[in-house]
């Protein structure tokens, strides 16, 4: 039986139409030429359309069980945490994007899935990501690390935060540096970028910074961070070789630990413990 067989047999158990099949999207090919999509089965909808599609009865038939989307980034290799996120991104980015912006007509989406068009004008719509800068602020000995509040517990990452319009990259990381903990950034260093799935789809753009000599006193913007410390080279060090970083300790405590591997922040700390950062562009 060929995998669409399969998953038309799978929805017509579940009360669905095979149809649906046709709004999945590409997000990549094996090596052996073989074409990957995804779909989105409308679990979380309230529509009749998906009321008959339980999660019980789904988890029950696949011998699995669901997972929040965030969570399974933490769990899974580096290849498939970038199908599933190119997935989540364009899945929503479908979703949201049904209805043409100038003449107000439903939009068709293509068999790929890579673009929609608008029938009665011809308006071609294809998915966008948004610039999002994220900066290891360091003095030289020690790297600045924050979390946010939807964090898992005891987690800490880098400065992260959108361009705005007009911005260059290195105008958004002296603002978001000075706006989130109060620091003045003097020197900063490209390092990579990556797609990233939250809270939409953004272009992650990983920067090294250090900070001007003697001002490293840190002034916390709660309303955009739940804290920010300095941490030293043999404290990250340690956190990047921890095995089970997000399991609770028996003291009931959580441990320091970093983002998951698959994640751009992670290879921008492991480049800090790992080697100097030799900064030569002025901001």
């Amino acid at each position: 039986m060929s995998l669409r067989h399969e998953l038309e047999r799978l929805l017509g158990k579940f009360g669905q139409d095979s149809q649906r099949i046709e709004d999945s999207v590409l997000i990549g090919c094996s090596e052996q030429q073989e074409a990957w999509f995804a779909l989105d089965l409308g679990l979380n909808s309230s529509s009749s359309i998906n009321a008959s599609l339980q999660k019980p009865e789904v988890e029950k038939e696949l011998t699995g069980s669901f997972t929040e989307l965030r969570k399974a980034l933490y769990q899974l290799n580096v290849k498939d945490a970038s199908l599933l996120s190119t997935a989540q991104a364009l899945l929503r980015w479908h979703d949201t994007h049904q209805f043409c912006s100038r003449s107000g007509q439903p939009t068709k989406k293509n068999m790929a899935g890579s673009k929609r068009v608008c029938s009665s004008n011809q308006i071609i719509y294809y998915p966008q990501m948004a610039p999002v800068v994220i900066t290891l602020v360091s003095d030289g000995t020690r790297c600045l690390l924050a979390r946010q509040s939807f964090f898992p517990k005891g987690m800490y990452s880098a400065l992260a935060g959108f361009c705005d319009i007009g911005e260059s990259l290195e105008e958004t990381v002296r603002r978001e540096v000075a706006e989130e903990v109060g620091l003045e950034v003097e020197r900063l260093h490209y390092s990579a970028s990556q797609h990233w799935p939250f809270p939409n789809s953004s272009l992650m753009i990983a920067c090294h910074a250090t900070v001007k000599p003697g001002q490293t006193e840190i002034r916390l913007n709660l309303r955009e961070l739940e804290a920010a410390a300095w941490f030293r080279h043999d404290e990250v060090a340690i956190a990047l070789r921890r095995n089970n970083p997000y399991t609770q300790q028996q003291n009931g405590a959580f441990p320091f630990c970093l983002p998951p591997k698959f994640a751009i922040a992670h290879q921008l700390i492991k480049e800090w413990v790992e080697k100097p950062i030799r900064f030569t562009l002025p901001v």
